[in-house]
């Protein structure tokens, strides 16, 4: 095949879904990136330059939320589809994926659309698929698929990386005339992203061993999925994924070697920072010298679907008495218009807290002052998005959504000078990169909400059993 003649669409649906997630995701939610703005970031190059035909249409994301209403998903299926359809004849098909979407009524949302997107065209196209480390990958998925790759670190920080290496793959195999095998192995190991940080071992031990699989000849690519722990599906567990260029049994023998290493690390996996109950995270921070201490309000992480609007951690504060405490931040779109109504300076009166998830929180009452009102870094609104309310010795950042606040940029534009805070207390597990790098001291607080970290509590229905280590004794071997 002439590299003149290759042809490559490009578009993609992303969430992250938690089953026991009170709030769904509506088509509202979804974000789009169209056209030409999706080869940002080096997706562009070297291959357009190179006689590659690149044909972006959209890729759709929403932040992890609960699933995927079933109308909501047919539209942008439908849309998704329609605009494949526009640029057939294709030689290949570039997914950007989640692999952890599910769908209500359908569950598995990427093998219903690879299904569909595969249906549409044809068995000669070659479908190269990226995902987040943390998908729970179906059999469908792999099956359909040519090629599939995912991210390596966790905290992400290959995300554009993992998206170019799945496009590079693709237009080598149609350069090459190959026909790749995806072949996957799920041990019934079933981890929490925060157990599987990529810096610490066993993860980053086992990380380092895919660029050994890869450099075996014929392969082409391997990857190693911790799964997505607050999903309840037949799928939700670790995942080894080993791409040949032509060669099914040269991937299923390195899939089952590394899939038995895995598991024979099972016992290895834990928290790669401190961890605490509610209140004794809070007094090691009090206690600290470090300044600022942060404290993940884990079971309130938006970023694993959490409503981000339980507000036991003010609360707590305040049951202290803590000074020069922020919390940052909590979902009220209520709270933030009463503040905005109040204006800067204002005294006001506020029931924050326990609407999107009153299943894990209540509302909380608290009189406090107005002191900024700002619209959030992206955020395209003429109105402000943002409140940073003070309650006593403690700082409250009331966000419009459930949009998380993941960087010092973002705290920092709703009026925070985090080098005068005490404790930083933020809804996310692990921090992500920017707070990690910054940030002397972390705590991760196995707090109350939609992600909960105490496995075995979780009311599973369809999860596969047995599985480690909620049935700590089983037995496993890939053969």
């Amino acid at each position: 095949m002439s590299e003149e003649n290759i042809r490559i669409a490009i578009g993609g649906l992303s969430q992250e879904t938690n089953t026991f997630s009170p709030v769904r995701t509506g088509l509202e939610d979804f974000k789009f990136v169209r056209g030409e703005a999706i080869l940002a970031e080096g997706l562009d190059q070297p291959w357009r330059s190179q006689g590659i035909e690149l044909l972006p249409t959209f890729v759709a994301w929403a932040e992890p939320c609960g699933p995927v209403r079933k109308g909501a998903y047919a539209q942008l299926k439908e849309d998704l589809l329609r605009e494949f359809a526009g640029t057939l004849p294709l030689d290949g098909v570039y997914l950007d994926l989640h692999g952890a979407m599910e769908i209500e009524d359908i569950g598995d949302g990427e093998g219903d659309l690879i299904r569909s997107v595969r249906e549409l065209v044809g068995r000669d196209v070659l479908i190269s698929v990226s995902l987040d480390l943390h998908g729970n990958v179906s059999p469908a998925l792999v099956g359909e698929a040519d090629i599939v790759t995912a991210y390596r670190t966790a905290p992400h920080r290959d995300c554009e990386g993992t998206r170019r290496r799945a496009l590079g793959y693709l237009v080598q195999a149609l350069r090459e005339g190959l026909k790749p095998v995806s072949v996957m192995i799920k041990p019934p190991l079933l981890l929490t992203g925060e157990e599987a940080m990529t810096d610490v071992d066993p993860a980053r031990s086992l990380y380092a061993r895919l660029e050994e699989i890869e450099r075996v000849p014929g392969i082409v690519d391997a990857s190693l999925l911790i799964g997505f722990a607050w999903a309840d599906t037949p799928y939700t567990a670790v995942s080894v994924i080993v791409v040949a260029e032509r060669d099914q049994d040269l991937a299923h023998q390195h899939a089952v070697r590394f899939a038995r290493e895995v598991w024979a690390r099972r016992h290895d996996f834990g928290f790669g920072v401190e961890v605490a109950s509610v209140d004794e995270s809070i007094r090691r921070a009090l206690d600290a010298p470090e300044r600022p201490v942060f404290i993940s309000d884990a079971g309130d992480n938006v970023t694993a679907g959490g409503g981000g609007d339980v507000p036991l951690f003010v609360e707590r504060l305040l049951a202290v008495g803590a000074e020069d405490a922020l919390v940052a931040g909590l979902s009220d779109a209520e709270a933030v218009r009463q503040c905005v109504e109040a204006g800067e300076g204002a005294a006001v009166r506020l029931s924050i807290g326990g609407k999107l998830d009153p299943v894990h929180g209540r509302p909380l009452e608290v009189t406090g002052l107005v002191e900024r009102l700002s619209i959030g870094p992206g955020v395209p609104s003429r109105l402000p998005t943002t409140a940073l309310v003070r309650v006593g010795g403690v700082r409250v950042i009331l966000t419009m959504d459930r949009r998380p606040l993941l960087d010092r940029i973002s705290i920092q534009a709703a009026g925070v000078d985090l080098m005068q805070q005490k404790i930083v207390v933020v809804k996310q597990g692990y921090l992500f990169p920017d707070l990690s790098d910054f940030a002397p001291r972390a705590i991760i607080a196995f707090s109350s909400g939609a992600v909960n970290f105490h496995l075995a509590e979780l009311p599973y229905r369809n999860l596969l059993r047995p599985i480690f280590p909620i049935d700590p004794d089983v037995a496993w071997d890939p053969l």
